[in-house]
């Protein structure tokens, strides 16, 4: 049994961020919530194994109605939560570092609000950086443990920020992401990637774009992270955006009769013999140094 997981409590979300299939409008899978009585059951199947909850995949898991219910249900697990942090009222940072809520990301992908909205289309960086200061506040006031760290997704419009973005980290008593950015359309590679090369994910060949990832026969996903989509479809990794490899229903099946299936074992077999054939792939980063450096 895996020993982490991710479960998406909604595919929806307020932004509508170009390069993202859930803003860009590029996913074709049906927009839902998660019904808190599919979590408990899955939760519960999967309690005894698991030492990490993602509760995000795509979409905002803030705007889930039930969103406070869903990281009260305590466990043996820690849980993290990802949000674009357009939902951090003073009155939500206090609930959710009164929770035990192991971690929580933000992403903050500029450090003024023209730079903010060159990715975060019809975001609000003055809401972002206040719920972010919002969340240290209340950390410090009730002497939480609650790891909060900004993520900063690395592209041409913003990398002149990063010294800016250090700085206002440091000041919330925060951990720093700085994360390569994920391109789903070619065609605008040249508008996003960095000049610097250590941020890059990709590199030109033959006049083409291609990821720097040799995409190894090996990933360890497969065998120990997999992705639970809000409609109940267990899918091999946080790659699959558009649930297209679906090993499993949840609402027919357990998850354990899901994990040890014959399409799941299947899968695994066709990625050990060609990694490179399966399109979710070749996009990913497992493999990829320095795609994701932690500051």
């Amino acid at each position: 049994m895996p020993v982490a997981a991710g479960i998406e409590l909604t595919n929806h979300c307020n932004l509508r961020c170009p390069e993202c299939p859930s803003g860009s409008g590029t996913m074709t899978r049906e927009r839902g919530f998660l019904d808190i009585g599919l979590f408990r059951q899955v939760v519960s199947e999967l309690e005894p194994y698991i030492l990490w909850l993602n509760l995000y995949f795509q979409g905002e898991p803030m705007m889930h109605p039930e969103f406070f219910s869903f990281i009260s249900i305590r466990g043996k697990y820690r849980k993290t939560v990802s949000t674009n942090g357009h939902f951090l009222t003073m009155e939500n940072a206090e609930k959710l570092v009164l929770s035990d809520l192991a971690k929580l990301i933000v992403s903050l992908d500029g450090m003024d609000g023209e730079t903010y909205k060159a990715y975060r289309t019809g975001g609000d960086f003055g809401k972002v950086s206040e719920g972010i200061k919002n969340v240290a506040k209340a950390k410090r006031k009730h002497k939480s443990s609650l790891n909060l760290e900004i993520q900063f997704l690395v592209n041409k419009k913003n990398e002149h920020q990063i010294s800016d973005i250090r700085k206002f980290v440091r000041e919330q008593d925060a951990s720093l992401r700085l994360k390569s950015m994920q391109i789903i359309n070619m065609d605008d590679i040249g508008e996003w990637m960095p000049s610097q090369n250590r941020f890059r994910r990709y590199k030109l060949i033959n006049g083409a774009y291609t990821i720097r990832n040799s995409l190894p026969g090996r990933c360890a996903r497969l065998w120990f992270n997999p992705v639970i989509t809000w409609d109940g479809m267990v899918v091999p990794c946080c790659f699959d955006k558009n649930a297209e490899h679906v090993m499993g229903d949840l609402t027919k099946e357990t998850f354990s009769e899901i994990w040890d299936g014959q399409k799941y074992n299947d899968f695994r077999k066709k990625l050990l013999s060609g990694r490179s054939a399966i399109e979710i792939c070749g996009n990913c980063t497992s493999g990829l140094k320095n795609s994701i450096i932690i500051t």
